[in-house]
């Protein structure tokens, strides 16, 4: 099956079930109350996220360094701050775990290692093993 047609489906699913469970623990007004306080809390500290990030990007390019990592932790923010936007429990946990520069860093460096390990293997398979022989102009024969 479709990994996005099936995240479709376990998402919203998870996230209504996660709701009902703590809802019927904590009383529903609480719950609400708690699903706009992740939201309002995680969108701040996303923008606070978000311009520490652009501040080093200036950096970098003041330095005449390439922003990479600036623009590549820019995208796990903004992306950070959709997932504590849309209201459930599931999808906060993972923006939190995406904002704080931690566990960013950690994710990252297990997301993007799987990309260099793969493109160092094809450093390494990237060369054609043969023989040459020089031809002179004379023995036309061999060409």
């Amino acid at each position: 099956m479709n990994l996005i047609l099936l995240s479709l489906i376990l998402i919203p699913a998870t996230e209504i079930f996660l709701l009902i469970k703590i809802g019927s623990q904590i009383g529903a007004i609480t719950t609400i109350l708690l699903i706009f306080t992740t939201a309002i809390v995680g969108v701040y500290y996303a923008k606070y996220e978000g311009l520490n990030t652009l501040k080093s990007g200036f950096e970098q390019i003041s330095k005449n360094k390439s922003p990479t990592y600036e623009m590549i932790t820019g995208a796990a923010i903004a992306f950070a701050a959709l997932l504590l936007i849309i209201p459930g429990f599931a999808t906060d946990v993972i923006g939190f775990l995406i904002i704080f520069p931690i566990s960013r860093n950690f994710l990252l460096e297990k997301f993007f290692g799987k990309f260099k390990n793969k493109k160092k293997e094809t450093e390494k398979n990237n060369f054609i093993d043969g023989d040459f022989e020089d031809i002179e102009e004379e023995d036309d024969s061999k060409i």
